[in-house]
């Protein structure tokens, strides 16, 4: 039997960090998942937005800041590319004039990715991605446990009239049976609203509902093991909005709130996911205009990083 030979990203000593090729994690880049266990891929979109824009370029910015992480997690143990096939297959082509049709555009293209059984990783781009990534996976896992970790809850029904924006994607994950209400965590919400419905429309269906003062200064770690233990074995997808971090360590987005969680906290949360049965993950909404140092950039590509370290092993 031949051992399988698994893509390796490009090591700092082959070639000087600053070069190489502008994939994550400077990854062999591929033009489809097969063959992948897991994959990178981009979203380039901020048409769903409602204040300041910019994350149409956050999966370059992303990819960009990934290159300093390097294959072996020194906190965990993880080797994820000692035991998968990983790759960047590039980005999505939505249709930057028309956000519905994008939707559409998105969703058949994870039908491609989840038909080659590879887990992947999104790096976006607006919050309005997630619902047609929910809409691949349920025709895939069936409705799906949810771990969403946002300063705002997203389940606005409408926004200016619109169905279809980065407030309003888990109303219509919801409406089309995409979630296991039992099994949905919302984590890190916050700030200002509009009436309590605001956070409590999810808890009265069943979701369980996190805000950010219960975790101020708390390890996150016990919640976690809430989490595990509530979800088990059930099919899983993490989607992680970077304005879930306080401005202080991440201003690069678009509608930022105070009082947010640290980025330790937000390595609790995404290390307390290891032995959930994860299909997917995302991380959105970083908006590169508004991150001159590229710090949030930068947390964003090792949030990435730390999900692809807890993804299943799949080899058996």
């Amino acid at each position: 039997m031949t051992a399988r030979t698994f893509n390796q990203p490009l090591g700092g000593n082959e070639m000087p960090r600053f070069g190489g090729p502008a994939t994550m994690m400077r990854l062999p880049a591929a033009g489809t998942a097969e063959g992948l266990d897991a994959c990178f891929v981009g979203i380039p979109m901020d048409i769903g937005t409602s204040n300041r824009p910019g994350t149409r370029l956050g999966p370059r910015q992303i990819r960009d800041e990934s290159r300093m992480i390097r294959p072996y997690n020194m906190a965990t143990g993880a080797a994820p590319f000692a035991r998968m096939q990983v790759a960047d297959i590039g980005d999505v082509p939505i249709n930057t004039f028309d956000l519905k049709k994008s939707v559409e555009i998105i969703a058949d293209h994870y039908r491609g990715i989840l038909a080659h059984g590879a887990v992947p990783l999104t790096l976006g781009g607006d919050h309005t991605l997630t619902w047609p990534i929910l809409r691949a996976m349920r025709e895939v896992h069936g409705p799906v446990a949810l771990i969403h970790v946002d300063a705002h809850a997203d389940i606005n029904d409408e926004m200016f009239g619109e169905k279809v924006a980065h407030g309003c994607p888990f109303r219509r994950a919801w409406e089309e049976d995409c979630l296991r209400n039992d099994k949905v965590f919302q984590i890190g919400l916050r700030a200002t609203g509009y009436a309590p419905d605001d956070f409590d429309w999810g808890r009265r269906n069943g979701w369980t509902v996190v805000q950010a003062e219960a975790c101020w200064y708390q390890s996150l770690k016990p919640l976690m093991a809430q989490v595990r233990e509530t979800i088990g074995n059930a099919p899983c997808y993490l989607s992680f909005d970077i304005d879930s971090l306080d401005p202080a360590f991440a201003p690069g987005t678009g509608t930022v709130e105070p009082g947010g969680l640290t980025t330790w906290q937000a390595y609790e949360i995404v290390r307390g996911c290891a032995g959930l049965n994860l299909v997917g993950c995302d991380l959105v909404e970083v908006s590169p205009p508004y991150d001159p140092s590229g710090n949030t950039a930068l947390i964003a590509a090792n949030l990435l990083y730390e999900m692809l370290c807890v993804l299943p092993d799949r080899r058996a």
